[in-house]
């Protein structure tokens, strides 16, 4: 979920708002135990170029925990159908700050709008067996629900929703909302339970962003009411439809949906936030335990890197969609940064190395997380952060994504 009201950068596309490299130096200093980084594992020898691209995402770990950041977990997967598919996995700093518990490879954690990635696949799922179509419009399945100050629902199609062009507003960009239930008074109301429609009633409060179909802007709302399409076309909670459609397939058994618990399952850290949100110089709190219906079907989502993996692989190699769905989710359109597209779910760029890459990026209280994977899904990139304060990915994707430097020879 995103949680600041403002007109998003790549980081809610790719993960500009993940701290997944070098954090904003000067922020909470974690004690002495979390600069020591935990030893990373690999199948691939340090002298193979997987090695090495392991020990530089190690390094742009390290660096996060020495520039504030509590900890850090990542894991690099490469490989496919047919060959050999080798693991890195890394961690740095700490779980607990308090207790100074090191931070492991099967900790779980909230991952934010990387719901959105499952939820679009749900979405699709249902479009492959025909139970609706990604040209339906809101209305016909919600009727009346978007509606007042220049919305209309009849002229919103699932499409739109999916790929952020409906100009349906951001609900969590409203000011009021944003205070009282993210920002300036989250402690306080952290454990308020939201409906998905009150959160579409915050959203429509404000007139569009835009005319349907004709611009681009990044909104929650959208996946608030795609989450709930897929209860009214199934007669099922959006949280069965997740279990039933892409958990259980994948075999993604330590990830959960909430349903308005306020406590990460075992084994998990701590979640570090800061008051205001998103505010370098705010205060820094233990901000774990908190009601995520503010996100639902945006999201509420929990899991672990390794189930993470899973799912982006199946995703982008195919395997969780037929063909005319991957079409469909790979099917992007001009977002407000250049060289940065989305789908359905997912964002599309290209790194300074020339590698393109598919993944999306997720922030709430206490956690950032981003999963990368490339075209065709033969090398993949989770990462996580137990601390919500920004900072940028790019070189987490490069250390993971692009070819390493060959090292030096021998002089002549």
């Amino acid at each position: 979920m995103s949680s600041r009201p403002s007109t998003p950068g790549p980081g809610r596309v790719l993960g500009a708002a993940l701290a997944a490299a070098a954090v904003t130096v000067g922020l909470l200093q974690a004690p002495a135990a979390s600069a020591a980084s935990v030893a990373s594992t690999a199948t691939a020898a340090e002298d193979r170029p997987r090695g090495r691209q392991g020990a530089a995402v190690q390094q742009v770990l390290e660096d996060a925990v020495r520039s504030g950041t509590p900890g850090m977990l990542a894991s690099v997967t490469s490989g496919g159908p047919g060959g050999n598919v080798y693991t890195w996995r890394g961690a740095a700093g700490v779980a607990d700050l308090r207790t100074g518990e090191r931070r492991g490879h099967h900790d779980r954690f909230r991952i934010g709008s990387v719901t959105k990635s499952l939820t679009a696949a749900v979405v699709l799922t249902l479009a492959a067996e025909g139970r609706l179509d990604l040209d339906d419009t809101v209305e016909q399945w919600l009727p009346g629900l978007i509606a007042g100050h220049g919305h209309d629902g009849s002229a919103v199609t699932i499409r739109q929703l999916l790929n952020h062009t409906s100009g349906i507003s951001d609900y969590s960009s409203n000011r009021e909302f944003f205070d009282r239930y993210i920002g300036r008074d989250f402690l306080k109301n952290r454990f308020q339970r939201h409906t998905p429609e009150s959160l579409v009633g915050w959203a429509v409060r404000a007139a569009p962003d835009f005319a349907p179909g004709t611009g681009w802007r990044y909104s929650n709302t959208n996946y608030i009411v795609a989450g709930l399409i897929i209860q009214k076309v199934t007669g099922r909670s959006y949280e069965n439809e997740v279990e039933r459609r892409v958990l259980r397939p994948l075999g993604m058994r330590d990830t959960s949906l909430p349903r308005h618990s306020v406590t990460l399952p075992r084994p998990s850290g701590r979640g570090y936030t800061k008051v205001p949100f998103g505010d370098p110089a705010g205060a820094v709190h233990d901000g774990t335990a908190l009601n995520t219906s503010t996100g639902w079907a945006a999201g509420d989502i929990i899991s672990t890197t390794g189930d993470l993996q899973r799912f982006v692989r199946a995703l982008m190699s195919g395997r969780l969609l037929p063909p005319a769905q991957q079409k469909e989710l790979t099917t992007t359109v001009p977002t407000t940064e250049e060289g940065h597209r989305y789908g359905l779910g997912v964002g599309w760029t290209t790194l300074p190395c020339g590698v393109g890459i598919w993944g999306h990026a997720g922030g709430i209280h206490g956690s950032r997380t981003g999963v990368y994977a490339d075209g065709r899904g033969g090398r993949s990139l989770v990462v996580n952060a137990n601390a919500d304060w920004a900072g940028s990915p790019e070189a987490a994707l490069n250390a993971a994504f692009c070819p390493p430097e060959p090292r030096s020879g021998p002089s002549a």
